[in-house]
C-alpha cells in the first residue's frame, strides 16, 4: 500500500511543483509593485494572498489542514510565536492562519536570496536573516527585531529547535534567542504553536511529496511575558508546544 501510494504521488507532485513554481514567479513582481508603490499594508496583503495560494497548491497532493487557534491571543501587541519546526511547509500555515498578528520570521541568511517571492518577502517584509556562523550578528539582529516588533505591535516567529525535525520528534529548545526576545519585550506576549504531520510531506525528501497528509496547527493561549521569570517561561512554552505533538 505504501509503495502504491508513493507511485501515485509522483504525477501529483509534478503538478504541485508546477503550480508552486508559477505562484512564486507571479507573486514576485506583484510584491515588488505593492512594496515600492503602495507601502507596507499593500505588501502585507499580497503576502497573505501568496501564502493562501501556497496552501491551495498543497491541495494538489491531497494535503488537508486542521487548525485550532485560541481565542485568548491579543491583537495590537507585540507577540513572540514559538513553534516546533517539521518542514518548510510550516511557514505558510503560520503566515496565513495567524495573519492578523502580522507574523515575521527569524530565518537563516541563506534564504534571503535566490528564491522568487520568498527571498523578497524575507528581505522587505519585516523578517530578519540570521547568520548561524556569526553569533554576534545574530544577537544584533535579534535586538533590532525586538525593537521593530514593539514599535509596530507585530509578531516574531521563532523555531527554537534550531533545525527541522525530520521525523516529527521534537528537539530540545535552544534558549539564547528566546532569552533575548523575552528580555527585550517584557510587556509582550508569547504564543506557543504546535505543528503536526508537516514532516510527512517531506518523508521522501523533496520528491515525491507524500499524498493525503493532514497538517495540523494548534495556536495555544497567549502568555504575558512579564508574568514569568525568563527561564520558567521558556520551560512552560516548550512543555506546551511538545504536549500536543503526536507521539
Amino acid at each position: 500500500m505504501k509503495t502504491l501510494l508513493k507511485i501515485i504521488s509522483y504525477p501529483f507532485t509534478v503538478l504541485f511543483y508546477l503550480l508552486f513554481g508559477i505562484t512564486i514567479m507571479i507573486f514576485h513582481p506583484i510584491q515588488w509593485v505593492a512594496f515600492n508603490w503602495f507601502g507596507y499594508s499593500a505588501h502585507k496583503k499580497t503576502v497573505d494572498i501568496f501564502n493562501w495560494t501556497i496552501l491551495r497548491c498543497l491541495h494538489a497532493v491531497g494535503t488537508r489542514f486542521h487548525v485550532e487557534i485560541s481565542d485568548n491571543i491579543p491583537v495590537n501587541v507585540p507577540i513572540i510565536i514559538v513553534s516546533n519546526h517539521q518542514s518548510m511547509w510550516d511557514i505558510s500555515p503560520i503566515s496565513w492562519y495567524l495573519r492578523k498578528h502580522h507574523p515575521k520570521f527569524i530565518s537563516k541568511i541563506e534564504l534571503g536570496k535566490g528564491i522568487p517571492s520568498i527571498s523578497y518577502n524575507l528581505r522587505h517584509g519585516g523578517s530578519i536573516l540570521i547568520d548561524r556562523k556569526n553569533p554576534r550578528q545574530a544577537i544584533v539582529e535579534m535586538v533590532k527585531f525586538s525593537k521593530y516588533l514593539q514599535q509596530h505591535n507585530r509578531s516574531g516567529v521563532i523555531f527554537p529547535e534550531g533545525t527541522r525535525s525530520k521525523t516529527g520528534v521534537p528537539k530540545p529548545f535552544r534558549r539564547t534567542g528566546l532569552q533575548t526576545l523575552f528580555k527585550k519585550i517584557p510587556e509582550g506576549y508569547v504564543v506557543p504553536v504546535t505543528i503536526n504531520n508537516s514532516w510527512k510531506l517531506q518523508r521522501n525528501g523533496m520528491f515525491p511529496i507524500q499524498m493525503g497528509v493532514c497538517l495540523e496547527l494548534i495556536a495555544h493561549p497567549a502568555l504575558k511575558i512579564s508574568d514569568y521569570e525568563v527561564e520558567a517561561l521558556i520551560d512552560q512554552v516548550e512543555e506546551t508546544v511538545v504536549s500536543k505533538i503526536h507521539k
